[in-house]
């Protein structure tokens, strides 16, 4: 209890308390912040980057979570679930490998792959001098978060679709079922349930990562800048706390939201 007062509780209402001031980095404010009421959130609301933030987060967690980690995952899973063990161990051991290693580690892989000047991505298409950082920055974010936690995924459907009877999918093949028919009224109906949680724990990971801004810093012209890559802008850029505490309390309220439309809807399947 005292840990998850100290690193949970206590930086929860110390941010809710920061979000109700001008407190600043520097300047007067930081000395003797002054409370302002709500006007942080009112300006939240209405500030045009803000929801330029809110839109690409939502593409980012779409994009790389929802559709890439999601289909990726399932379809290692359901590829490797009849492949020689030896074979299976090397490929989870390569797919680990990419959730394992440090972000910033992998951030430097992924500009060294994209980088304009002998980068590996334009040698291997034969287009030198793309910028592909620079032309398509939410493109390159989403490759690069779906390869680096697919992981998770496919290591939690290979779990779940040991779960699935056998006999119901050799009596599935029997019956002549095509592979969407099989994977629609065989193996989706058991789990339904770790769908929901994969989906959800790699949803809430993905908003909440910071990893964007070790390749792109939020650029070119707020383009790729996420809401965490957007607080710590306005934070440490701008010197903005106070501002920047809001923003955080209201990536919370939306977590918290997110997280309660899983638990009524697994509650729904219960």
């Amino acid at each position: 209890m005292l840990l998850i007062g100290a690193f949970l509780v206590f930086p929860a209402i110390w941010t809710i308390y920061i979000g109700l001031t001008n407190y600043r980095l520097t300047g007067v404010e930081a000395v003797s912040p002054s409370m302002v009421g709500l006007s942080n959130y009112t300006k939240a609301l209405n500030d045009a980057l803000f929801h330029n933030a809110l839109w690409l987060t939502l593409l980012f967690v779409l994009g790389s979570a929802i559709i890439g980690q999601n289909i990726l995952g399932f379809t290692l899973a359901w590829v490797m679930r009849r492949t020689r063990p030896a074979v299976r161990r090397t490929v989870e051991a390569f797919v680990l490998l990419a959730w394992i290693l440090p972000s910033t580690v992998v951030a430097y892989l992924w500009v060294a792959f994209f980088d304009r000047d002998g980068g590996t991505l334009n040698n291997i298409l034969g287009t030198p001098g793309t910028a592909w950082l620079i032309d398509y920055p939410m493109a390159c974010l989403v490759f690069f978060n779906t390869w680096r936690g697919t992981a998770f995924s496919m290591m939690l459907y290979s779990s779940a679709l040991q779960a699935v009877p056998p006999s119901q999918l050799e009596s599935a093949r029997m019956v002549g079922a095509s592979g969407w028919q099989t994977l629609r009224d065989v193996v989706f109906p058991h789990i339904r349930g770790h769908v929901l949680t994969n989906t959800l724990l790699i949803s809430l990971w993905t908003a909440n990562d910071f990893s964007p801004f070790l390749l792109t810093k939020g650029g070119p012209n707020h383009e790729s800048e996420t809401v965490p890559v957007y607080i710590y802008n306005v934070a440490l850029q701008g010197g903005e706390l106070g501002y920047s505490s809001a923003i955080s309390f209201l990536l919370l309220i939306a977590n918290l939201l997110v997280s309660l439309i899983y638990l009524r809807l697994l509650r729904r399947r219960s």
